[in-house]
């Protein structure tokens, strides 16, 4: 059965592998982006089943007008993908203000944005589909990205309570944290923070420490999304990749140990 498909940052990388894909399958997509000159390729291929959207979802009330002018041309969504989104390089205290607040009003504010534009449509069809992509950045951390680690986790937080809060309305929450792939995440998308030698030796260790990891192929998870569009049963969470559930797994173990270590501590200060 054909659906109705909006996904944000679908001018490249993910955004634009998937938006491709879901046309192949059959579905009708909505594709937003800033320049939505790139998927011109994908207008001329599939025609009327591609609506092209210019959108920054960080403007609020453009969000809420696409997901409107998507629903009218449409008559329905059936799924919202939050893809929009970029990387922050830099130690926290290089961050500064006005790169700290524009990661988190788009990496977080702008698929609160959309996921709110959509709920109400979602609810009168009964049915309905919120597909966030976090990252496995939101489920552990690595040092030198600490804001766009907090934007994941920012969404992460917000998913797990929408997920509670919608279900009755027969709509499903997955939130997809893909481990390390071959994107534009940390180069012309990305912004750089400006840098403070005192954290230069720990920049060179950790890049040194992740020089070899393996990256994903973005074409690779291709199946992966279509098999979670599809699903009548989709999960809360999804970790897309090989790395993802290992560097989870040694996380949380490590995290356990801690909280027992402390736990005396802990239920005396209970008071009862």
């Amino acid at each position: 059965m054909s659906k109705v498909i909006f996904i944000s940052g679908a001018s490249r990388g993910f955004g634009k592998i998937w938006a491709e894909a879901f046309l192949n399958e059959g579905h009708s997509v909505i594709a937003t982006a800033r320049n939505t000159d790139s998927l011109g390729d994908l207008v001329s291929k599939f025609g009327d089943r591609l609506l092209p959207l210019q959108l920054n979802v960080n403007d609020r009330g453009a969000a809420a007008a696409a997901i409107k002018q998507a629903n009218d041309h449409f008559g329905r969504i059936d799924v919202l993908i939050n893809n929009a989104g970029y990387g922050l390089m830099g130690a926290v205290e290089e961050s500064s203000e006005e790169q700290a607040r524009s990661i988190m009003d788009t990496n977080f504010f702008g698929l609160l944005w959309l996921t709110q534009a959509v709920l109400p449509v979602m609810r009168a069809q009964n049915s309905g589909h919120i597909i966030q992509i976090a990252s496995v950045l939101g489920l552990v951390t690595w040092p030198t990205i600490g804001l766009y680690n907090a934007s994941k986790y920012a969404v992460e937080g917000l998913s797990e309570t929408l997920a509670q809060e919608v279900k009755d309305f027969g709509v499903h929450v997955t939130i997809v944290e893909p481990g390390a792939y071959a994107t534009d995440f940390g180069g012309s998308s990305a912004v750089h923070a400006t840098a403070i030698p005192a954290y230069d030796e720990l920049k060179a260790g950790f890049y040194a420490a992740i020089s070899g990891i393996s990256l994903g192929k973005p074409e690779a998870t291709v199946e992966a999304i279509l098999k979670l569009v599809n699903s009548d049963n989709p999960p809360l969470h999804f970790l897309l990749g090989k790395d993802a559930l290992p560097l989870v797994t040694k996380e949380y173990e490590n995290r356990l140990t801690e909280w027992k270590a402390w736990n005396e501590v802990a239920v005396a200060a209970h008071g009862e």
